[in-house]
């Protein structure tokens, strides 16, 4: 019998609506739901193609423990007992941070997931927390805490009545303006806004489907951003051409800003981002006299050692020229949840990091950290390590690196729907649910949409028999350990009571989890649009729900600073900027001439979802694109095999000459070179495409994110192998 779904797609923000047909327990069909109001404007082939990850051959639908070389299906009482004998004599020997973990993207787009790990970690008693977030969005965490007293708040984007766009480090053409923030639809809003007579400019250093769109495309120097836009804002305040009345009433620290630009050479600056100074002079004179504007700032930005400069600065744009919280800039969405409050009760403790030192960023430590933190000896040395939802082999910098450790643990445990690359060396494979087999209600990030908007995602099949949400993972493994859920006495004996009154009454919903949760955040959410949200009425839009129209005026209210006022200048932000000033222009090494970018595909997931043939039946994604200037120099041509290397690690793979990059930049796309592996025979693993991060060295980090450098590292190119027929 056949049977409509309808729901959200849950591998990005944009929460795509969904309509799906199942029979018999399969998924037949994936389609866009046209009747939700919100978000199916956006629908790419990664929702389409869903349905390829439920059924993947190679899926994992039982515990399986790693005996010798192999692997061997279990039930789950012999692998939470095992996983929670070996954890706790590990912290008895070596304390609570001898135990740690790493979380993924699709962690993220889960209502439970990431809630009950941290429950999970804060009854270990663990600070030893790593996510993906190191890899590429710190940079906006840090700078929001600074800036605005919350890592989480991040204004969305007016479009609809912007005339000029900056888009430092994106490309909407692709990405769907998306990424810690969701507009549906945003790039054919803005194509409509420009229709209209609004200018777009991009700062990228590759000429993408964005730039090619674009009134201006500035072609920066990898990681020299932050260059350009501290020129952008000298030019606006030495012509004195800021919004008087936010620099003087919204800003502070205004004072330190203009000493600061001060300090600054326009001349030096455009040397260091290799653009002329008219062409800043220009941007800079028609952002700040354009009516309505915005600066966006996005991941590009971020993957550099000057990356959390540049995001601040960009925020600094919008700050001083009057864009924020009016429209066609960029505004406050408060959400039918508090999250910006409810961070703050739960936020993380002040800690440092072992080894270097360093503070944790929203709650978890940096990835490149890892490798050391798992290899050195001492108390607190990472014995055990859970994987959820993640690959961070592929993800992270000096992949390699981070391998070998991984093989020394002595205990790994891996959650997640297939064996990956970082769980080669796993002692225990634990069956995830897919996010077509869950329900999900994302109530922490309804602040992103760019509208008021609720939708409560029910499942649409049913998971294997053995397959178990990872909320319940973690619930399992607290209650084994004997440690208590969010390291609050007394919860453990309220989920075992709950546990017994949902087996006696045979109603599921008894047991405590994500359904208690979800009730009590809908029951206390804020009013929006003077109108209180209701659990009943949660149920009655299974389209997603538009709660009402956009509002203005939110911004303020919601800073967390004290004095409820921007910081424009914070002390740690001047003093990078004051440093970066004080060196060398960049210039490349001479062994490494070339800097190593990336670009964005739609139907990629950072290191999500590159194992599809489906998604990628033609296999891009393994070649590295070279500027023809830089291919001519180098005796290159279309179709060579190359050899990239760096200081620490080296790929062959396949030369297309194009034009797309600047020269001196060549261009390999992130999230490859992972494996599928057969936990359950011989079978050789799948392999897909080439790491491109075993590149990157993970030492050198932007010292306010702790972020790499994985869009800008100096790397060299070598033919090995002539595309072309030997002559006669």
């Amino acid at each position: 019998m056949t049977r409509t779904v309808h729901t959200f797609c849950r591998y990005c923000l944009a929460s795509c609506g969904l309509e799906v047909t199942v029979a018999d327990n399969t998924v037949v069909k994936i389609s866009p739901d046209k009747q939700n109001p919100h978000s199916w404007q956006d629908f790419c082939a990664k929702g389409r193609t869903a349905a390829e990850v439920v059924d993947h051959p190679r899926r994992i639908t039982a515990p399986m423990k790693r005996v010798g070389d192999r692997y061997v299906e279990t039930g789950w009482d012999e692998a939470i007992a095992d996983i929670a004998t070996r954890m706790n004599a590990i912290v008895d020997a070596g304390g609570p941070d001898a135990v740690g973990a790493y979380y993924g993207n699709p962690a993220g787009y889960s209502s439970s997931n990431l809630m009950f790990m941290n429950a999970w970690m804060d009854a270990v008693g663990t600070f030893n927390r790593y996510a993906v977030g190191s890899v590429d969005q710190n940079a906006m965490h840090v700078v929001a805490e600074k800036m605005y007293g919350s890592p989480l708040m991040v204004p969305v984007s007016d479009i609809d009545h912007c005339d000029y766009f900056l888009l430092v480090g994106t490309n909407p053409a692709v990405s769907a303006w998306n990424w810690v923030e969701s507009v549906p639809g945003g790039w054919r809003r803005a194509l409509a806004r420009r229709e209209h007579g609004a200018t777009i400019v991009v700062v990228d250093p590759l000429r993408t489907e964005t730039a090619q769109r674009a009134d201006m495309h500035l072609a920066v120097r990898p990681g020299q951003d932050w260059a350009l836009l501290l020129a952008l804002v000298k030019v606006i305040l030495d012509e004195g051409r800021e919004h008087a009345q936010d620099c003087e009433t919204l800003a502070t620290g205004m004072t330190d800003l203009r000493e600061l630009v001060a300090t600054a050479d326009l001349d030096d600056l455009a040397r260091r981002c290799d653009l002329p100074v008219v062409e800043i002079v220009s941007v800079a004179r028609g952002f700040a006299a354009a009516p309505r504007a915005m600066v966006v700032t996005r991941t590009g930005v971020s993957l550099h050692l000057a990356g959390t400069v540049a995001e601040w600065l960009g925020h600094v744009l919008n700050v001083i020229t009057g864009r924020l919280d009016r429209p066609g800039g960029r505004r406050f969405e408060p959400g039918y949840v508090d999250a910006l409050r409810l961070a703050g009760l739960a936020g993380a403790k002040p800690h440092l990091s072992r080894l270097r030192g360093r503070d944790l960023v929203a709650g978890a430590h940096a990835l490149s950290e890892l490798p050391d933190e798992i290899t050195t000896a001492g108390r607190g040395q990472i014995r055990a390590l859970v994987i959820n939802s993640g690959n961070p082999v592929i993800s992270g910098p000096d992949g390699a690196k981070l391998d070998r450790a991984l093989a020394q643990l002595d205990l790994l445990v891996a959650i997640d729907l297939v064996q990956r690359e970082s769980h080669r060396h796993a002692h225990w494979l634990l069956p995830a649910v897919h996010w077509l087999e869950r329900d999900d209600l994302l109530a922490f990030t309804s602040n992103l949409h760019d509208e008021p908007y609720l939708h409560y995602g029910v499942r649409a099949v049913q998971p294997p028999p053995q397959a178990r949400e990872e909320w319940r993972i973690f619930v399992d493994l607290a209650l084994a350990m004997n440690r208590p859920l969010f390291g609050a006495s007394g919860l453990n004996g309220l989920v075992r009571v709950s546990r017994r009154l949902a087996r006696l009454t045979r109603r599921p919903n008894v047991e405590f989890g994500p359904l208690w949760v979800n009730r009590l955040l809908v029951a206390t959410s804020r009013k929006v649009n003077g109108r209180r949200i209701r659990w009943r009425d949660v149920l009655a839009h299974p389209h997603g729900w538009v709660l009402g129209p956009r509002e203005f005026g939110h911004f303020r209210t919601a800073l967390r600073t004290p004095d409820k006022r921007v910081r424009v200048a914070p002390p740690e932000f001047v003093a990078r900027a004051r440093d970066l000033l004080a060196e060398p222009s960049p210039q490349a090494p001479a062994a490494y001439p070339f800097q190593l970018g990336n670009r964005r595909r739609r139907h990629s997931m950072n290191s999500w979802l590159n194992d599809l043939p489906g998604l990628h039946p033609s296999g891009k994604g393994t070649e590295v694109l070279v500027h023809p200037d830089d291919a001519a120099r180098l005796g290159i041509d279309d179709g060579d095999r190359v050899r990239v290397h760096s200081p620490v690690g080296a790929v062959q793979l396949q030369a297309a000459v194009s034009d797309v990059p600047r020269p001196g930049v060549v261009v390999i796309d992130h999230g490859w070179g992972s494996r599928v592996f057969d936990p359950r025979g011989d079978a050789e693993p799948q392999a897909y495409g080439v790491n491109r991060n075993l590149l990157v060295d993970g030492d050198a980090v932007d010292p306010l994110s702790q972020t790499a450098a994985l869009n800008s590292s100096y790397v060299a190119v070598e033919r090995v192998v002539s595309a072309a027929p030997a002559q006669r």
